[in-house]
């Protein structure tokens, strides 16, 4: 099936995004045609839509190629992607170390994105030597542009004292914005301290909306842990989690 479309309604970020909703088919056939004519926001979004499989037949390889176009010019977010393909192998060989060095360019440039995914690599030292101390750094700064994953890690941090004084008053403030923000892990973070402080109808109130954003990796570990806390309606939000994962995965 051939589609018409305005020149306006190619070029149009916003109606791309609102197209890409209602119908991913025909945002794809727009978002192609603005790529070709060097719209850089297209070019980013092609490579995603390519490595999402999203209204178009999924190509990694084809993806990275479209990311590399976008990046080259210029445009953070692909050169994030770029790095996202080379962590995972989604389209190449996979090597941290290529990943770290494009989320490397677009966190200086600063990017909250390319600051977590860096943080990522110096926490675990893959790709990169391992640093903790500059991990932190990272995450602070993607914390304080918003990034919900950061606000959620650097209350970590905080709140066990990780390379920093032990500081519960800010580690519970990171988590109760990481948890307005939906970050799920951030809200589970945000339970945790409310029902240690005993404001178990908040905490609970938390614990659903993480068990409604969580994925499978997320509900299997978070289940396990509320399984064998010591209040029993947490218990048994516990098995509320279990029966989620269990739906998820088709059990």
């Amino acid at each position: 099936m051939s589609f018409q479309l305005r020149r306006e309604e190619v070029l149009d970020a916003a109606g791309l995004a609102a197209m890409l909703e209602e119908s991913p088919a025909r945002a794809a056939q727009a978002i192609l045609l603005a790529a070709g004519e060097g719209e850089i926001e297209a070019q980013a979004l092609l490579g995603q839509i390519l490595l999402d499989g999203r209204g178009i037949a999924q190509d990694q390889p084809l993806a990275l190629r479209w990311f590399s176009i976008a990046a080259g010019r210029g445009h953070l977010m692909a050169r994030n992607m770029l790095g996202r393909c080379h962590e995972h192998g989604w389209g190449c060989v996979a090597d941290a170390t290529v990943a770290a060095q494009h989320y490397r360019i677009a966190a200086e440039a600063g990017l909250d994105w390319a600051m977590y995914n860096l943080a990522n690599l110096l926490a675990t030292g893959r790709g990169i030597a391992q640093s903790q101390a500059q991990a932190l750094v990272l995450y602070r700064r993607a914390a304080e542009s918003g990034h919900a994953k950061s606000m959620n890690l650097l209350g970590r941090y905080l709140e066990e004292g990780q390379h920093c004084p032990q500081d519960l008053r800010a580690a519970s403030e990171w988590y109760r914005c990481a948890a307005e923000s939906g970050d799920f892990r951030g809200q589970f973070s945000h339970a945790a301290l409310l029902a240690e402080a005993g404001q178990i109808e908040d905490a609970l109130g938390w614990l659903g909306k993480a068990l409604t954003a969580g994925n499978e990796s997320f509900l299997r570990v978070a289940g396990e842990s509320l399984m064998s806390a010591g209040h029993p309606r947490i218990r048994a939000m516990g098995e509320a989690y279990r029966m989620r994962l269990s739906s998820l995965i088709g059990v």
